[in-house]
Formats: C-alpha cells, structure tokens, sequence
C-alpha cells in the first residue's frame, strides 16, 4: 500500500472517536510481545499492523489531547494530526523506551506545537492593533506571572525556551504555561511526578541563566524564580 493510500485509511479511522463514545467502549491493550511485532511490521509498511496499533491507542491519545485542550472536536483533529504523524515517523522508534511513552511525548509535541502557532498568531493581531502608549493585551501564563507588555520580551522567551533540552521545555510549557499539574504532567509524559518538578526547577534554573545574558531579558528573568517546584 502506497504512503498516500495508507495515510487516507487513517483519516478515515480517526472519526470513530467521538467525544461521547471515547470513554464507554473498552480499548484492548497488546502484550509486549504482540505490540512489539506489529510496530516491526507496521515499520515496513504494513497497514494492517498500523491499525491494530490506532487501534489499541487511539482512545488514550485522543483522551490525552482531549485533557490538554478541553475541546472535543480540537481534540479529534489533533488525534488524527498525532496518528498521521506517528505513521510517517515510526521508523524512528527503537524501543529504547516502551512505545506508548514515545507516542504520548509524540502526542504532547502536537498538541503544543498546535497551542504554541496560535499564540504566535495571537501575538501578531496584537501587534497590528498596538496602542500609541505601547500596552498590550496581557494573557495570564499559568502560575509563574510573566505578563509582559510587547513583542520584544515574548520573542526573547521563546528563543530562550528554544534553548533548553526537549524534557524541560515540554515540562516548562506544560506547568508553568498552560498551568497543569505535575499529576497530569507526569501521566502524559509517563515519568514520575518526582521527575516532573525535578525537571521544571531545572528548567527554571537554566532559563534564568540564559535571560540573564540578554540585557533586555531582566523583567522575565525576574519573574522566573529560582524556587524548587512546587
């Protein structure tokens, strides 16, 4: 079967994930060992293989979007976006971790990547209609207060957050952006909730280190505080 072939049967597998049936029908998890030689075989192109893979995870992936956006139907679409990219990518696995924890930080790269263009996009309809005094709308950014007016410190964030291992960054994003807790986190991403606040006050750490070398940086630098996660 044809990558593009393939690719329309996944589209057309994804909308029996409704809302309202995603948490009433039972998924089947695979053993190790039969999960295991459907991702060999999904890796050289078997359709069927794949399939049993949607199958088996398709409801926690979309559970998993569905608790990030609370949206069901932003939480379907981005199923089947985390789907059509795991088929593309699966070849990348090398089971040096268990499948579903690389899927699941696939599924939060989606969902984050999704959440991070529309804030860029937010950013910029403000910047059309900035006022003679420079003020901006100001957005609450979880628990951490980094409110700050103008695109100038938003850029110099996101290139400092484009400067940290992967691990803090989706941790950073995740509890101090979009305020989730490090239960929730630690469910997602499949570590403990010791690593979750483990990884953030690094994450921290390193941000502070990184704003302070930017003489422009100093209002978020301030506002990062070098605390241990809560």
């Amino acid at each position: 079967m044809t990558t593009a072939l393939c690719e329309l049967s996944i589209q057309k597998l994804v909308p029996v994930l409704p809302a309202s049936t995603a948490s009433c029908q039972r998924q089947t998890r695979p053993t190790e060992q039969s999960e295991g030689e459907d991702i060999r075989l999904a890796q050289g192109g078997d359709a069927a293989a794949f399939e049993r893979i949607y199958r088996a995870h398709s409801r926690r992936v979309y559970g998993l979007c569905f608790r990030m956006t609370r949206n069901p139907t932003l939480a379907e679409d981005l199923t089947q976006d985390i789907f059509l990219r795991v088929f593309r990518k699966i070849q990348t696995f090398r089971a040096e971790s268990a499948f579903s924890t690389w899927l699941y930080r696939l599924a939060v790269n989606v969902v984050l990547m999704r959440r991070r263009v529309k804030t860029l996009n937010e950013t910029s309809l403000e910047a059309r209609n900035e006022t003679e005094s420079d003020t901006f709308p100001r957005r609450e950014m979880g628990r951490v207060d980094m409110r700050v007016s103008g695109v100038v410190d938003r850029l110099n964030l996101r290139r400092a957050l484009g400067q940290l291992p992967r691990g803090y960054r989706q941790i950073f994003l995740l509890h101090d952006v979009l305020g989730y807790e490090h239960h929730e986190i630690a469910e997602a991403l499949r570590c403990s909730v010791g690593n979750s606040k483990s990884q953030l006050h690094k994450a921290r750490m390193r941000l502070r280190t990184i704003l302070r070398r930017s003489s422009s940086a100093s209002p978020i630098s301030a506002a990062i505080q070098p605390i241990n996660a809560r």
